[in-house]
């Protein structure tokens, strides 16, 4: 964990990330209401976290179960939503089904049937986002693109989920024109999806595309969830897990 932000730091970061989406839904011609701001906070002390909360985040992204678990037990997310934007192991869905608002990482039939399974065991309704690997990188978790359709489908099949659209990480090392295909690409891959899957599409409105570097260029392409952290919280330091 890093040290703990203060309440005014945070706040001053959030009001210009804030602005910042405003001033690039508005270029797009979009309503700035339309896109919701999800804290990434990774790293952070759960003090962090309910400062961040105080400052006006409604929604906090966490990368890792294990200081999900933590945090949760500290009630530092209370007076918001949670969301897991990490890589999602099976055998941790335990941890993380139900106890968040959405899931924004599923890419593969075998998780989606874990997290269904859970979903059943506890008595919710999951939802759901699907991560595509639109970069198609080997390194990094995600669907391939074409593989997004079926796995909505089956998605639509799964009585205990509840599909809500799409999630991206573009390539690390993406120019802005490039940044800007993927997004484009992404926006067309969930507007085919909503098309193709008829009666379904009520639920399907999430397109959780960009980062502290680029979501303005996400915004322009559609994107209605930016997941920010260094531009709330700052650099993060490397993480050291106890244990």
């Amino acid at each position: 964990m890093t040290e703990t932000k203060s309440y005014e730091t945070i706040a001053a970061n959030v009001a210009a990330v804030r602005e910042n989406m405003r001033q690039a839904a508005l270029q797009a011609g979009r309503d700035p209401e339309e896109i919701t701001l999800v804290a990434a906070t990774k790293v952070q002390t759960s003090q962090t976290i309910r400062n961040a909360i105080q400052a006006g985040i409604t929604v906090c992204g966490e990368n890792r179960v294990q200081e999900l678990v933590a945090h949760l037990e500290d009630d530092a997310y209370a007076g918001a939503r949670v969301h897991f934007i990490g890589h999602l192991q099976t055998n941790k869905v335990k941890f993380v089904v139900g106890k968040v608002d959405m899931i924004e990482s599923i890419d593969s039939q075998r998780l989606m049937d874990a997290v269904e399974k859970q979903a059943a065991k506890v008595g919710v309704v999951q939802d759901i986002l699907l991560e595509v690997n639109i970069g198609q990188e080997e390194s990094k978790g995600g669907a391939k693109r074409e593989e997004i359709l079926t796995l909505a489908r089956h998605a639509a099949q799964c009585p205990h989920l509840r599909l809500r659209g799409l999630m991206c990480i573009p390539p690390a090392t993406a120019t802005e024109e490039e940044n800007r295909g993927f997004f484009q690409e992404t926006y067309q891959l969930f507007v085919d999806m909503k098309e193709k899957l008829g009666d379904n599409v009520s639920n399907i409105d999430c397109l959780s595309m960009g980062m502290s570097g680029d979501y303005p260029l996400a915004i322009a392409g559609g994107s209605t969830m930016v997941r920010v952290g260094t531009a709330l919280f700052g650099a993060r330091p490397p993480w050291h897990p106890q244990g």
